[in-house]
């Protein structure tokens, strides 16, 4: 009888590096860059090369507080900005009718155009090795993380490994009654990973995300729906991108809006017990905050239609994506929504939706440097995390990157503060709270939103970025000349005075107020609702040399914002002392006595590094606050 012999892995030894980044999505692809531009020899290893920076989901970038966490990579040296500023179909500003700290940028991107630009400016970074590859398990001793081992048996070792795995950790697609392992957009999955982490003693959670159909743009109606276009003036996320490289209105690509209906409503609820969802066939836990169609239909049943945009992947390609129809429903279904839909009633599927589950490090397992607690040199980013998005996957994977850097160059690590970043709220929300669900960053989670706008993140954030080399001295030089220009001119307006005038008084009943009586100081008169900084100019001395139209929109919102933002200044500062008192690693909670016992176990499962991480802790109160803080004043910990 013949024997069955068992294939043997042999194993080899590859080359020695500073940083490993495992996993090339967008998380992946922001870490290996920043930790090569600071110098560390680096190998970003991904399951396929045709994924780096890949968006399986919505071919877009920015929107309500991730437009402005794309400016903060920018501001921080990273590379999202660039990329999307070179492979933009479509570039708009939402909510320009309401307040600075709101207002936000987003663009549709050509998908294809993005991953290629990314790939290639990986492939051109000296320090940087892109290889194709699938890790099973991490080489860790004495609990510090020595490398990798991949499925071929090749072992690289390094002195810090970054894990952003995303949804590939044990991924299962599922569409209606069919599932099977994948990872996103049919991808090879990692089934082998989550083991390891196990068995280094991580807590491990399931998450499920989602995804539409998409389809023929060739076989859409577009007269019967709204157009989007993009908007004609010039809009970049990356600092550096001149007004002269913008492409003209008649470059962009428009987007399309409709709408589902009741017999839309009608379909999913007659085959509810198909949907995954609800049969029990799914076990991840959703986003709460972009739910798939059949969830809508059933949580807000009193809506008899929901948005649905029809929105193109590329200059290269007809395929559209249909967001706001995320679904799981099985494919024949699928196609019955679609063409009860204004617009789509002959639209050819050309990939169903699907629903993804996949593993999860539950974050509260990290530091705010996003190293493990667990493991020293081994950090993690991205969906790993729990989150959801490119924009906040990316910035993890930079803030990850650059902390594993520092690290191995013995320097103290780069944290944000709530304060000053909404990558620093999304990590402190992460690291502090967990997350039971994928997390997503909306302007809600900021406190100090009016000061952590799209508008002035290279004022807040460039410093760090340079301080750690990823921001040129050039660059950094004309950021300073920014500033000053702005500072000037704020002192000139608080300065010179406006006098009642017949121009200035036309001027002012023309917007229905009351001519001035007494000269003005210009910037009060700026403050009024009905003056911006173009306007001012007709009545005050023209400068020798003006001001840039960044500068110009910093001079008027700090202007007219002045007394909120000082509000918010005079907030941070009293959270400052909480934020500057440290609390010891090595603290044992059970020997603070009259702490309640939710505290004391949600403190000793944290492990919050400060007085104020500990405030926002969900359990722990204020007394506990009080407790802890006479504690570690009086120095009772040895």
């Amino acid at each position: 009888m013949e024997k069955k012999m068992e294939a043997k892995v042999i194993q080899y030894q590859g080359p020695t590096y500073d940083v490993i980044v495992v996993g090339a999505g967008h998380a992946g692809s922001e870490a290996a860059l920043a930790a090569a531009r600071m110098g560390q020899k680096t190998l970003l290893i991904t399951i396929s090369l045709e994924m780096v920076a890949f968006m399986p989901c919505n071919p877009s970038l920015g929107g309500p507080a991730k437009g402005v966490v794309v400016r903060e990579i920018d501001a921080l040296g990273g590379e999202m900005g660039h990329n999307i500023d070179k492979t933009y179909i479509q570039m708009r500003m939402l909510n320009t009718g309401k307040g600075p700290a709101v207002r936000a940028l987003r663009a549709q991107a050509d998908k294809h155009a993005y991953h290629r630009q990314m790939k290639w400016t990986i492939e051109q970074e000296p320090n940087l090795t892109l290889r194709q590859g699938l890790v099973d398990e991490l080489i860790v001793e004495e609990g510090v993380v020595k490398g990798v081992v991949t499925n071929t048996g090749a072992r690289y070792l390094a002195k810090a490994v970054v894990l952003t795995v995303g949804t590939a950790a044990r991924g299962k697609i599922i569409i209606g009654e069919l599932q099977y392992e994948s990872g996103p957009n049919n991808s090879k999955p990692a089934m082998k990973l989550t083991a390891s982490l196990k068995e280094l003693g991580f807590d491990i959670q399931r998450f499920k995300t989602g995804t539409p159909p998409r389809v023929n743009g060739n076989t859409i109606d577009y007269q019967v729906t709204e157009e989007q276009p993009g908007n004609p003036e010039p809009h970049h996320f990356s600092f550096d991108t001149p007004d002269t490289a913008y492409l003209p209105l008649k470059d962009q690509i428009s987007s399309w809006l409709t709408y589902t209906n009741p017999t839309t409503h009608q379909i999913l609820r007659d085959n509810l017990d198909r949907a995954p969802l609800f049969s029990g066939l799914i076990e991840g836990v959703g986003p709460r905050y972009c739910p798939s169609i059949e969830d809508k239909i059933v949580r807000f049943a009193d809506k008899d239609r929901h948005q649905v945009f029809l929105e193109p992947e590329g200059r290269d390609t007809d395929e559209f994506y249909l967001d706001g129809l995320s679904t799981s429903m099985p494919e024949e279904i699928q196609q019955k929504m679609i063409h009860s839909i204004k617009g789509l009633e002959t639209a050819e599927m050309m990939r169903p939706g699907y629903a993804i589950e996949y593993d999860v490090v539950a974050p509260y397992q990290l530091h705010p440097t996003l190293e493990t607690k667990l493991i020293q040199g081994l950090y993690t980013a991205g969906q790993t995390n729990g989150t959801s998005g490119y924009e906040e996957a990316a910035g993890q994977g930079l803030i990850a990157g650059i902390n594993a850097a520092l690290k191995i160059q013995g320097k103290e690590p780069l944290v944000l503060k709530r304060s000053e970043s909404y990558i620093g709220v999304m990590i402190d929300d992460l690291v502090t709270k967990g997350t039971k669900e994928p997390y997503r960053l909306l302007t809600s989670r900021a406190e100090y939103r009016l000061l952590i706008r799209h508008d002035n993140a290279d004022l807040r954030l460039m410093k760090y970025g340079h301080r750690i080399g990823l921001v040129s001295d050039e660059r950094f030089a004309h950021l300073k000349a920014k500033q000053t220009h702005i500072q000037d001119e704020i002192n000139r307006l608080n300065n010179y005075r406006i006098k009642p005038g017949q121009a200035v008084d036309a001027f002012i009943k023309a917007n229905g107020d009351n001519p001035l009586k007494d000269a003005i100081v210009a910037a009060d008169f700026l403050k009024r609702p009905y003056v911006d900084y173009q306007t001012l100019q007709q009545f005050v001395p023209a400068l020798e040399k003006p001001l840039s139209r960044h500068e110009q929109e910093q001079v008027e919102i700090q202007i007219k914002y002045d007394g909120y933002i000082k509000k918010e200044e005079a907030r941070i500062e009293r959270m400052k002392r909480m934020e500057e008192k440290r609390i010891p690693a090595t603290i044992d909670y059970n020997q603070i006595e009259d702490l309640a016992t939710e505290g004391r176990q949600k403190l000793a499962k944290i492990r919050p590094e400060t007085l104020a991480q500990a405030s926002r802790i969900s359990g722990v109160n204020p007394a506990d606050l009080a407790i802890l803080s006479v504690y570690l004043r009086q120095g009772k910990l040895k």
